[in-house]
């Protein structure tokens, strides 16, 4: 795999926030690692500041462990098992009422009391290791006192435990029971500015990567200036709830954030799942055409390019919203198919490989199909053309 990006250059990374998602910017993290892609500077909102303060400690395998690790009870004063049960829909009545009883006591401490997250913040962070490391750590975050948004460079916090202060003071999520910092009342910074660009394009770096969420908040609207490059990785699935703080749900961001960063940096294609394609347009369109005749031959049909063209290949691609060439559209029907077969996505595929992995599971013969091709075959509309005996097309 040839890598896209350049990795003799120095970046400077963006984390957006976003509560429980924040594994999958340590997956993010662990990819670029991997590539050789070196950064000088994090800025981070919210989680984003947290994963930026381990960032710039330069200890992947201390903030891998942390989320692989993590607990709701290690965030909020709650119950772990009824948290689980409540995000995977298992609980009866007694479990709600349990539930109802507690967030009644919640409202009337004004929120949830977030000792836990100040004792995992001084697991996780040493204030004196990012003072005094190479890499600039930048917190968003905003002060309800003074009714304005900062941005806080960690080496200029001096005091003890200030910066844990301030990383606290970012990740101040509206649900948490809001207590005064060094005097002042802060909020999550993601209120003003969920995607921390504006302090990096303030203070001069030239190449970014902004790694996203899709948290919560607003996102400033920065303008780049000539000569600055901006890269961004994102997910293309869902990344769970951001008060989901469970293992399972942190190892499945992990994994996604890990691949969506091996797109940005090997030029990966697909959506749901990961292409190291090999094919151009025309291959894939011969492609298409094999699978539609095989398609209409299970059916007794038979077409002319035209007939697939215009009816059969629109028809499909009406039910799996595809857009593009017919390299997309292939790219596409692959997707959906191993979507519904329930094969594993985190890895990388040619489109021989899930091809393989997908006449595992359905044959036209014997009449397999995916539900977006049954569906779209189950239509009022005629299909095609009818092969009789002497080989005359009828309706």
């Amino acid at each position: 795999m040839e890598l896209k990006i350049d990795n003799t250059l120095t970046y400077a990374l963006a984390l957006e926030g976003g509560g429980a998602k924040g594994a999958y910017e340590i997956g993010c993290w662990q990819a670029l690692s991997e590539a050789g892609v070196d950064f000088d500077a994090v800025s981070g909102t919210s989680v984003g500041a947290l994963n930026g303060a381990m960032m710039v400690q330069d200890d992947l395998e201390k903030a891998k462990d942390i989320w692989r690790n993590i607990r709701y009870s290690q965030v909020m004063d709650v119950d772990d098992e009824t948290m689980r049960r409540m995000f995977q829909g298992d609980l009866k009545g007694e479990g709600w009422r349990a539930i109802a009883a507690s967030l009644q006591d919640v409202v009337k401490s004004k929120g949830f009391d977030v000792g836990p997250l100040r004792r995992l913040l001084e697991e996780a962070v040493d204030e004196e290791a990012v003072r005094a490391a190479a890499r600039e750590l930048y917190i968003i975050t905003y002060s309800l006192s003074d009714r304005k948004e900062l941005e806080l460079r960690a080496r200029d916090l001096t005091e003890p435990g200030q910066i844990r202060d301030m990383l606290l003071a970012s990740a101040y999520l509206p649900v948490f029971r809001n207590e005064k910092l060094g005097g002042k009342r802060y909020t999550d910074g993601g209120v003003r500015d969920a995607v921390p660009l504006n302090v990096l394009v303030k203070q001069g770096y030239r190449n970014i990567i902004v790694i996203r969420m899709n948290g919560f908040g607003l996102e400033r609207n920065v303008k780049i200036p000539k000569g600055t490059t901006v890269h961004t990785i994102e997910p293309t699935r869902e990344l769970g709830n951001v008060l989901n703080f469970s293992e399972e749900q942190s190892d499945y961001d992990m994994k996604a954030g890990y691949f969506d960063a091996q797109r940005l940096l090997y030029g990966f294609e697909g959506d749901q799942y990961y292409f190291d394609s090999q094919w151009d347009e025309a291959r894939s369109y011969r492609f298409l055409l094999e699978q539609m005749r095989a398609l209409l031959h299970s059916f007794d049909r038979s077409a002319s390019l035209h007939e697939i063209n215009e009816d059969l290949l629109p028809r499909l691609e009406s039910k799996v919203k595809i857009r593009g060439d017919y390299h997309d559209a292939m790219l596409g029907f692959l997707e959906v198919a191993a979507e519904e077969a329930g094969i594993e996505p985190f890895r990388v595929y040619t489109e021989e490989e899930l091809i393989a992995r997908l006449k595992e599971h359905y044959d036209f013969d014997s009449k397999k199909y995916p539900e977006f091709v049954a569906k779209a075959m189950q239509t009022k509309r005629p299909l095609l053309k009818k092969v009789t005996r002497r080989g005359k097309k009828t309706e």
